[in-house]
């Protein structure tokens, strides 16, 4: 089995699917934008292969690039699970004839408004939204919409230029941060708790799900600064309340014709307890989601998706043992990193249950809060009561402190 793999190395979760793709049996050629003498040792190791190209996000000459070095040698399989490459893959499966999604249904992955307009037509409920390319497309469509409105890139992730906007004065305020931004959706605000749903699929059907809260909604954290971000994964997903957004996801996979592979969904939970529609991506979640993942069930799921892409086995255990905290720390001034203040409490508080932590180390530079979801580093903890976690989570969160200066 020869897997050809975009971007082996970045983002972090990535070098965890190489080995993966490795360990069942693969024989992996990587295709990055690093020379592959500053590949992680750990990437390496795995790969049987590796093309260098100068700008992996130019689709025509990363593809051009890629046909000269296969020079007739064919993959398998061809595999992306970083949101900008998904469609560069399903191009080169298509010029290859190879088995996996088209461009056609990666696409309604990734451009979020044809996504929102496939899923409105199974019946299922989403925002109301409109595509906008000018200022005036934009305030036109809030207008129509009503305020609040939230506006994000059509073909973005991770929260990046998205903003909320509650007015026609507010909206004016925020387009500034659209410069250099091509097409963006303008949607309804939904006011609830955000979640996610993910899942790996064998040809459309789920083997693996789980759910994780946000808190608090990524578009709030992406713009205050003195919020700690966390996410929990959830141990008990047959909790009511969580039943309806899991319908939803499947729902949602089968509306946009989803392959084989993981699935990355965010969806609302409302006061009605109604379950609406975010978005949804053909790829696994960022913010090391997969680890927190594999810490509340004790599992690979970075191995077990490379097992199912490979051979459409599923081999990994579906009990969740426990609930799993992330919180995500921001250093206070600006600088070098200074000292880590309330860690060593933290520690003897908790110890036993704290699975995972990585801080910006005192006397390196301070991380910029607003091009990186892990800021200045996470502290990982579990336990399988939620309650449990959700305190340690406010701990960390309030009394674990970063300083810079």
């Amino acid at each position: 089995m020869d897997v050809l793999f975009l971007s082996p190395h970045h983002p972090v979760e990535m070098i965890h699917f190489t080995r993966g793709l490795s360990e069942v049996g693969a024989r992996v050629w990587g295709v990055g934008d690093a020379p592959v003498a500053a590949l992680p040792a750990l990437v390496r190791q795995h790969l049987t292969d590796y093309l260098q190209v100068p700008r992996i996000f130019d689709e025509e000459d990363t593809v051009r690039r890629i046909l000269q070095w296969l020079n007739g040698r064919r993959p398998d399989l061809i595999e992306s699970l970083w949101e900008p490459l998904v469609l560069v893959a399903a191009r080169l499966r298509e010029v290859l004839d190879l088995p996996g999604m088209t461009v056609d249904t990666v696409l309604g992955f990734r451009d979020k408004g044809l996504m929102k307009e496939r899923v409105a037509a199974a019946g299922l409920r989403v925002p109301k939204s409109r595509r906008a390319k000018t200022n005036d497309e934009v305030r036109a469509a809030a207008k129509e919409i009503g305020f609040p409105v939230c506006v994000k890139p059509i073909a973005g992730a991770g929260s990046a230029n998205t903003f909320r906007a509650d007015s026609a004065e507010g909206l004016d305020a925020r387009l500034p941060e659209l410069a250099g931004v091509e097409e963006v959706s303008v949607e309804e605000f939904i006011i609830g708790q955000e979640f996610t749903f993910d899942a790996i699929c064998v040809m459309g059907r789920p083997v693996y799900r789980s759910v994780t809260v946000y808190n608090p909604p990524p578009i709030i954290a992406r713009h205050e600064e003195w919020i700690s971000p966390s996410q929990t994964c959830l141990r008990d997903l047959s909790a009511p309340h969580l039943t309806p957004g899991i319908q939803l996801g499947e729902q949602v996979i089968q509306a946009l014709g989803m392959g084989t592979g993981f699935i990355h969904m965010e969806w609302f939970l409302t006061e009605s307890g109604d379950a609406v529609f975010g978005e949804i991506g053909c790829r696994s979640g960022g913010g090391l989601l997969v680890h927190q993942m594999n810490f509340t069930g004790d599992c690979d799921l970075f191995r077990e998706w490379a097992r199912v892409v490979c051979w459409g086995d599923y081999k990994g255990l579906n009990e969740r043992k426990y609930n799993t905290g992330a919180v995500f720390k921001r250093a206070r001034g600006q600088g070098r990193i200074l000292r880590h203040a309330g860690l060593d409490a933290f520690r003897a508080r908790y110890g036993p249950w704290i699975c995972a932590m990585e801080l910006t180390p005192i006397g390196a530079p301070r991380r910029d809060w607003r091009n990186t979801l892990l800021g200045d580093g996470v502290i990982m903890v579990r336990h399988p009561d939620l309650d449990a976690v959700e305190r340690m989570v406010r701990d960390a969160a309030m009394n674990v402190e970063l300083i810079a200066g």
